[in-house]
């Protein structure tokens, strides 16, 4: 009896080790898994059920246990029973990881939002687009093109193909359409760069002045500029590793405010020489556009009035931190049309049905390649000036975001290709096929 209840006692300590290690890693799935469960369920409308087995269901994250509570509209998630976690959504900022301290009855300031047409034509508008043949364009040849990712490897969800302003090829997963929102992931880092471009050509921002950080004023970090956190080259510290227990996993799942994770971090190489991807450094760059507005709810409404309902994409919701500031990293639900139009806001060099939101020139600046990227980054764009796609051309370029959510730009094709899934896919193949059946 002695030895089997020092056996016991053993393993009892031995599971309390274990847990105490692993609080810190527990945590982050469970608060993965509750904010991707409001989110899907209360934003984007989605089943429980279908979020469960896809979104959720990968690696670790599969081990939470997810419920929700339609009436009070959050989800809560635990592991083995040992902590949960809870993300509660607000109407017109998304779905938040709460703590336990969240003051749920104070309501939250959300954005203005108008609303396009539902009679005009896309891209102007939300309505049908008149029937257009392109007699340049093999039809057979760009649906096998789309077709060949649809499947199971690649999780393929939706695929967008739009040729001068028109839809030419438009395919859904089961469970998916038209008006399904889906997650962009770090495609937020483009649309939070456009607010940049917006505002730079209003003359209310210069992207090469110092970053107005206070903490920064009495060391080097002074030195580095909004130009240098748009291209990712500031020299900061940054780990950019969701696979652990890192600065990007304590940030999204653990940080009430998530603009301090990259402004309390030192300098770690030389600012202008060190390019480093870091979702911290976006969210840092979202503070700042904050403190450029005279009250809290000019900055929610500027992103949408001046920028995305301006172009119509009436769908898309930033979702916010606890702290109230917009995700710039992560966090911008929309359908799969609406980041088309953001790919024709781009190819249009900024201009949108007769009005200028960005000057042609940030075109140019987004697509110049951060020194030491080796040609694979721009400001808060992705590039393909080093060829890494080698049947592409090299000045396309793109937003992209985890587990392959892309926003493709070809000004030389007049194209703009959108693809949602679960999973990466072979790109260059995908393209080269779209693109040459375009004749």
């Amino acid at each position: 009896m002695k030895i089997l209840k020092r056996i016991l006692l053993v393993l009892a300590i031995a599971f309390i080790l274990l847990v105490v290690v692993n609080y810190p890693k527990l945590n982050i799935i469970a608060g993965y898994s509750a904010k991707n469960t409001s989110s899907s369920v209360f934003l984007a409308e989605r089943t429980l059920a279908l979020t469960d087995s896809t979104d959720n269901n990968f690696g670790e994250v599969s081990f939470a246990y997810d419920e929700i509570n339609e009436e009070g509209k959050f989800a809560s998630s635990s592991v083995f029973g040992l902590l949960t976690r809870k993300a509660v959504h607000r109407e017109g900022l998304g779905s938040v990881l709460i703590t336990d301290d969240f003051d749920l009855t104070k309501k939250p300031l959300k954005p203005k939002r108008s609303f396009v047409s539902d009679t005009v034509a896309y891209p102007y508008g939300n309505g049908a687009q008149k029937d257009t043949l392109f007699t340049n364009v093999d039809y057979d040849a760009l649906n096998k093109a789309v077709d060949g990712i649809f499947n199971d490897e690649s999780h393929t969800r939706a695929v967008v193909v739009i040729y001068k302003d028109q839809i030419v090829a438009e395919q859904y997963k089961e469970g998916f359409t038209k008006d399904s929102r889906i997650l962009g992931w770090s495609m937020t880092k483009s649309i939070m760069s456009t607010v940049y471009g917006i505002l730079e050509h209003q003359g209310k921002q210069n992207v090469q002045d110092q970053a107005p950080i206070e903490s920064w004023q009495n060391d080097d970090r002074k030195n580095i500029t909004i130009h240098n956190l748009l291209q990712m080259n500031s020299g900061l510290e940054w780990d950019e590793d969701y696979g652990s227990i890192s600065d990007v996993t304590k940030m999204l799942f653990l940080e009430k405010d998530m603009t301090l994770a990259q402004e309390i971090k030192p300098l770690k190489h030389e600012t202008n020489a060190s390019w480093n991807y870091s979702s911290g450094t976006s969210n840092l760059l979202s503070g700042i556009l904050r403190k450029q507005f005279s009250s809290h709810q000019a900055y929610l409404d500027y992103w949408y009035t001046d920028f995305i309902d301006k172009v119509g994409m009436n769908s898309m919701v930033i979702e916010t931190d606890m702290n109230g500031t917009y995700v710039g990293s992560s966090y911008a639900w929309g359908t799969a049309r609406d980041w088309g139009k953001f790919g024709l806001l781009y190819l249009h060099k900024g201009n949108w049905n007769g009005e200028q939101l960005f000057a042609p020139d940030w075109v140019n600046y987004v697509t110049t390649p951060t020194p030491t990227s080796n040609g694979r980054y721009g400001a808060q764009f992705w590039l393909n000036a080093n060829g890494r796609l080698p049947d592409v051309p090299k000045n396309m370029f793109y937003a992209d975001g985890f587990q392959g959510q892309r926003v493709y730009i070809l000004p030389d094709q007049d194209l703009v290709v959108v693809r949602f899934g679960l999973k990466n896919y072979d790109e260059n193949t995908f393209l080269k096929g779209i693109i040459t059946s375009i004749k």
